[in-house]
């Protein structure tokens, strides 16, 4: 469908508007979609332009849900303090817990999605047995270039993340456990003979395999895992309206100050 402006056409599959319709991915977004499709399956969709199954739509609204929220994580935290600031731009509390979104939180999905895409090989294993040669040699390259594997290890989940074990079995019963999965949960049950220790398989990092088996876009993977988070911000500035924390954070940080000497930065 094209949009037209001032002479201008510009092409788009998603919504477009007349005096009396709106569609959304070729469908009449009032009869067709409204009451009809999930928000989950319908993120999937936007994304892709392709509808997910009922098997992928559940595999993806699990990501979703694993993701939403973790307490009280430096992006609920700035979250609340931004509100605490400007309570009258609720949209500048949720902009500050998703710019949060990095290397250390949320952004392992996609760092962990990225690399085992890139580390599958054109030919895969038929077998257990053939995964677990293929994580075992990945693991000792990542050490050898004295690099992390993403999504191996937990701050606080360090006997097994539940969130791991759940979606891989959520993904089996769907259809939806592919290369990635595969290759991640090998990565689990040979990294400590790399290591000389057992890390578990985070949360993140599933979720980062899960999505791209359901061939989504890589560069949209931390997208994924920010949408889930908004949902987690809602509640989060949900509940210091009804149980305030931000302000006794700040005065404890404030009251916590000590003056000292500058110290110039030196490179």
């Amino acid at each position: 469908m094209a949009l037209v402006m001032s002479g201008l056409e510009f092409e788009t599959a998603l919504g477009a508007s007349t005096p009396d319709k709106i569609t959304l991915l070729g469908q009449d977004l009032a009869q067709d979609v409204m009451g009809e499709v999930g928000f989950g399956e319908l993120a999937f969709w936007l994304a892709t332009q392709r509808r997910p199954t009922r098997g992928q739509t559940r595999v993806f609204e699990a990501v979703l849900a694993a993701l939403a929220d973790h307490g009280f994580t430096p992006t609920a935290i700035a979250a609340r303090i931004t509100w605490l600031s400007a309570p009258d731009a609720v949209q500048g509390a949720l902009a500050a817990g998703l710019l949060g979104g990095g290397s250390r939180f949320l952004g392992v999905t996609e760092d962990t999605g990225r690399f085992l895409h890139e580390a599958l090989p054109a030919e895969q294993p038929g077998d257990d047995a053939g995964w677990d040669a293929l994580a075992l040699g990945i693991v000792r390259a990542r050490r050898a270039a004295g690099k992390f594997v993403p999504g191996l290890g937990h701050p606080v989940h360090k006997d097994g993340d539940p969130r791991t074990p759940k979606l891989m079995q959520i993904a089996e019963e769907e259809g939806c456990l592919g290369p990635h999965l595969r290759l991640f949960a090998a990565i689990g049950r040979v990294h400590a003979e790399v290591l000389g220790r057992t890390l578990p398989l985070n949360g993140a990092g599933v979720c980062g395999a899960a999505l791209a088996d359901l061939d989504l876009p890589l560069p949209l993977l931390r997208g994924f895992a920010l949408l889930a988070r908004t949902a987690g911000l809602i509640g989060q500035l949900a509940e210091e309206l009804r149980r305030p924390m931000a302000n006794e954070v700040y005065r404890a940080i404030d009251r916590g100050a000590i003056a000292v000497p500058p110290d110039p930065w030196r490179s």
